[in-house]
């Protein structure tokens, strides 16, 4: 303050200029200005003086500024830190009023808005709501380390806070936040036993980096934060990809030096332009009242302490005791000022009894060794309907984990100034009041629940697999179900194993344990004498101890640590030694969670989460949203699963198979899928015709259903099957060059069971039909109208009667007009398929020929009056019974001759055939003789008859030995675009 007068007095400003700006008072109807930087030249009149100060260092790669003077200047302490174009305001203040408590209500608030990158928040209201998520953690982060310097007994109220004013988004804000803070303390009268650094290390391709930018440290496998005092260690906290305790201890002795690099800054600057410190009153307790609590309860709580037997709630029940008879002592002498200050005298007592038993004799309130860790137990599956859960409990502390699967869509939006914008992986940690028996009230999101579930995250998200591999957005949710000290490593250890039981592929097993620290502590000096480092510590052990030092990994390394302390500091060599302590203690867990669940479960239960993948166009995926949103909503609400949109690709996530195959129903029928044969396809009947019925599915695509393909049993009207409107599942059988789909419900259908060969006697014995078919002859009187006892009619493919009756005279005259006419074609039905095409009949005339001869040769006489005539329609042969039936021995006999005629035929049939094909009979599927007509570079032309070509192109590795005139044996396989036929070898066996 007296430099600052002396430069006052030198300038050449009048004297009440001078007085004003040294007071930072404001002048009426004046105008804000800086102090002139030549001393020199005088400021104009109505001029308010505002003096600035800087210090600037570098530290890695980046040059550091701390700034004060120029804004914020009525707070308590108040500095800009700069890196680059990102700058951070921190601000202090403090209560000045002293109400009665016995802690201290440190208030650390850090803020970013959009204005530090320009932008407008995209809220409704427009601008920033409650705090998010990474603002608590970053107020935590400033807390952490500040918090333990403060003076024992100081009380009042401080808020601190740090406001992000610019920021480039290369440097993360958070390190330059707490660096802030330290400065603004350093210059406020508060007492604080700082400053402290605090630096990021980063490690990539195995080298260190100091001070990594955002994008270099998405590339980091290390991500450490490290606050320190000159000569001890304050905070740590790491997020790393299975580093080994070796290379962590070395990334902690690079960090030291460096953070140091912040102290001397923020001392010269407080030299400058800091206040001085104020003296505030300290709440201390008296030795004469802890000498007299010592005196009456300290072998008491010894005695508590030293029981093992007590649980949780029993020790603590004996040591209410203990307090209450000594209030009572305390109350009859009507001392009430030890009375305002006994519930601390009481607690620094058992502070002492413990502390000191353990370092004396190595033991705990709870009997076990300093290296021990409590009996584990755990259950994975423990809630079957779910994707995935697992219970986990160490002693006292169990822990309920739930892991939920959705879809990408579903990911957590971060709107924060830097860092990626979304999170697939999330970790949601519950601690409610009944895990502690006590009773309380829920509230909104709690800076200690968002702390220790983002400590689990951070120690599972290196273990989980990439997003390109799992592309799920996981969520887990950790119940606490009772506390009693590490519920955050918990979290972990149940979380590792409800992912494997939720069938996500983990590289590795997670689990966590919290190290404990108890000093002996000079009161001269300072300097610890002696120390026990503690593992699994319960929750009295955190809070009687001087650290909670949290540590999760795998078996080959670490990933995440927090480190807490409540002295000024601890030696970073204590902090290292306790990772090996960690280490050990982390593989005995292992070993338990491994023997339970080691590898990730198949999930292929009714319950297991279901993920589909389609690519669309923009214009189909347009279709399924609908106007806005319209259609996407309806299909999540009547289904139950969730879709996602992103860049051309549908992704449907659905809680099991049954919700999947609804929601794939929904979207191919909005949007469609290729059409192949053999697909089953649900879809509705649109019309009915006399053959058969459309039905429209996949889109708005129609198909044909043929009454043949309705039942296994003969169907006689389309509608005694079917109705319009009538949701149906088909198969596709059949598509042609045309586009033209030919569907099947029959396919779908369970076959009739066949009768044994036994039975085949009694069964082929004739079977009334029930439904007799009349035919008009042209005159117009009736031939037949009597029941026919027929065999069971075969499938039929048009829409004509099964069996026709006629008489034994008609039957005569139509098999000698049939000898007479056998070089005729015989002529179709009158009405017949509209979609059939006219076949070659050359066979038919062959067939019917020798069928009349098996006829003459097995009963000549009996054939005209007693079978009828066999008629054949679209190919099949349909048998006519007689009036009055025969024995069963010619039925037989005749049954087994035409079977011998049509397999005789058969390849005759298949030659006449391929002889009169043509253009418009030719179809894909038909096999044929072809010769070679021309050889070409690339594949054959071949004559298929009746002045025809075909091409057969080469394959790759064929060998081209073919010559003029060679006959091949070929099949269609499709038709170019201009309609010219493409076909593939056949062998000798009739396979491609």
């Amino acid at each position: 303050m007296s430099s600052i007068v002396n430069r006052a007095r030198s300038t050449s400003l009048p004297n009440f200029l001078a007085w004003r700006a040294l007071g930072f008072r404001t002048i009426c109807s004046g105008r804000l200005g800086f102090a002139p930087s030549n001393p020199d030249t005088p400021a104009s009149a109505g001029t308010k003086i505002l003096e600035s100060f800087k210090e600037e260092f570098e530290v890695g790669s980046c040059v550091v500024s701390f700034e004060t003077g120029k804004i914020a200047r009525f707070a308590n302490g108040s500095v800009v830190l700069g890196m680059d174009q990102t700058k951070v305001l921190s601000t202090v203040t403090c209560a000045k009023t002293d109400s009665p408590r016995d802690f201290l209500p440190l208030t650390v608030d850090y803020q970013e808005k959009q204005y530090a990158q320009g932008l407008i928040p995209n809220t409704y209201m427009r601008r920033e709501g409650a705090p998010k998520e990474r603002e608590l953690l970053c107020g935590r982060l400033i807390d952490r380390p500040i918090r333990p310097l403060f003076p024992s007994g100081f009380y009042h109220e401080v808020q601190i806070m740090a406001s992000v004013l610019s920021s480039d988004g290369k440097q993360d804000p958070d390190i330059l936040a707490a660096n802030a803070s330290s400065a603004a303390l350093m210059l406020s009268d508060v007492p604080w036993g700082g400053p402290i650094g605090v630096i990021r290390i980063g490690r990539i391709c195995g080298q260190f980096v100091v001070n990594p930018t955002m994008d270099e440290l998405s590339s980091s496998d290390l991500n450490l934060i490290y606050a320190c005092t000159r000569d001890k260690t304050m905070m740590i906290d790491v997020q790393s990809r299975e580093i080994s305790e070796k290379d962590l201890a070395a990334a902690l002795r690079l960090a030291h030096p460096e953070a140091v690099k912040y102290l001397d800054p923020q001392i010269r600057l407080a030299e400058k332009a800091g206040k001085q410190k104020k003296e505030y009153k300290l709440s201390m307790l008296s030795e004469k009242t802890l000498e007299k609590v010592t005196d009456l309860a300290a072998t008491r709580i010894e005695s508590v302490f030293s029981d093992p037997s007590y649980g949780k709630f029993e020790r603590g029940e004996a040591l209410d005791n203990i307090g209450k008879d000594v209030r009572k002592v305390f109350e009859e002498e009507g001392d009430q000022e030890s009375l305002s200050i006994l519930p601390k005298a009481v607690d620094t007592v058992r502070k002492k009894v413990v502390r000191s038993r353990m370092i004396s004799d190595g033991f705990r309130v709870d009997g076990r060794h300093l290296d021990e860790v409590r009996p584990i137990y755990c259950e994975s599956h423990y809630l079957p309907a779910l994707h995935g859960s697992a219970l986990f409990s160490r002693g006292d502390t169990q822990v309920l984990c739930t892991v939920t699967l959705g879809a990408p869509a579903e990911a957590q939006s971060l709107d924060s100034l830097v860092g990626p914008p979304k999170k697939r992986f999330m970790l949601h940690y519950s601690f409610p009041p009944y895990c502690t028996n006590e009773v309380g009230k829920r509230g909104g999101l709690n800076r200690r629940e968002v702390g220790h579930g983002t400590l689990a995250e951070k120690a599972l998200l290196a273990v989980l697999p990439p997003e390109e591999a799992f592309p799920y957005t996981v969520r887990i949710n950790s119940e606490v179900m009772s506390s009693d000290g590490s519920t955050s490593m918990a979290s972990v250890c149940g979380g590792s194993m409800a992912l494997m039981d939720a069938g996500i592929p983990l590289r590795a097993h997670v689990a966590g344990v919290s190290v404990g620290l108890i000093t002996d502590v000079d009161p001269s000096s300072g300097e610890i004498k002696d120390y026990r480092i503690v593992t699994d510590i319960l929750g009295l052990e955190d809070h009687l101890g001087d650290m909670d030092f949290k540590i999760a990994g795998t078996r080959n390394g670490v990933t995440a640590i927090q480190l807490d302390i409540k002295p000024a500091g601890i030696p970073l060599d204590i902090v290292c030694e306790s990772l090996e302590n960690a280490r050990e203690a982390r593989l005995q867990i292992l070993d338990h969670m491994e023997r339970n669940i080691n590898s990730p479960r198949a999930q292929d239960g009714a319950y297991s989460p279901r993920l589909a993948t389609f690519k669309y166009t923009n214009d189909s995926l347009r279709s399924l949203i609908g106007p806005m949103g319209v259609l996407k909503r309806k299909i999540e609400e009547e289904t139950g699963a969730r879709l996602s949109i992103d860049n051309g690709t549908l992704t449907i996530v659905a809680k099991n198979q049954d919700v999947m195959e609804k929601a794939q129903e929904k979207v191919d029928f909005i949007i469609g899928r290729e059409i192949v044969v053999g697909g089953v396809y649900k879809g509705t009947v649109t019309s009915i015709k006399e053959y058969g019925a459309f039905v429209e599915f996949s889109g708005g695509q129609q198909g044909l259903l043929h009454m043949s393909e309705l039942s296994h049993e003969p169907v006689s009207k389309v509608s005694d099957v079917l109705h319009i409107g009538q949701y149906i599942t088909t198969m596709c059988i059949e598509t042609d060059v045309r586009g033209n789909i030919k569907l099947s419900r029959k396919a779908m259908l369970p076959k009739p069971e066949r009768k044994p060969a036994s039975d085949a006697g009694k069964d082929s014995v004739m079977k009334e039909s029930s439904t007799v078919y009349i035919e008009t002859s042209s005159v117009g009187e009736t031939v037949a109208s009597v029941p026919s006892i027929v065999t069971p009619p075969q499938k039929s493919k048009l829409s004509v009667p099964a069996v026709v009756i006629r008489t034994a005279v008609e039957c005569h005259e139509a098999e000698k007009s049939s000898h007479v006419n056998k070089n005729d074609k015989p002529k179709r039905a009158a009405t017949p398929k509209p979609d059939r095409k006219p076949k070659s009949t050359a066979s038919k005339l062959t067939a019917t020929q020798k069928e009349e001869e098996a006829l003459e040769s097995i009963a000549p006489e009996e054939t005209l009056a007693e079978c009828g005539e066999t008629l054949k329609q679209d190919g099949k042969l349909k048998s006519a019974s007689p009036k009055n039936s025969s024995t069963d021995s010619n039925l037989v006999s005749f049954s087994k001759a035409m079977k011998s005629i049509r397999k005789e035929n058969q390849s005759e049939n298949k030659a006449e055939e391929s002889a009169l094909v043509s253009t418009r009979n030719l179809k894909i599927g038909t096999e044929m003789s072809a010769k070679v007509h021309e050889i070409r570079a690339r594949g054959l032309v071949l004559d298929l008859g009746g002045e025809i070509r075909g091409m057969y192109k080469f394959k790759e590795d064929e060998e081209r030995e073919f010559e003029k005139g060679d006959t091949l044996q070929v099949k269609c396989t499709s038709f170019s675009t201009k309609g010219i036929p493409v076909m593939a070898l056949v062998d000798e066996e009739g396979e491609e």
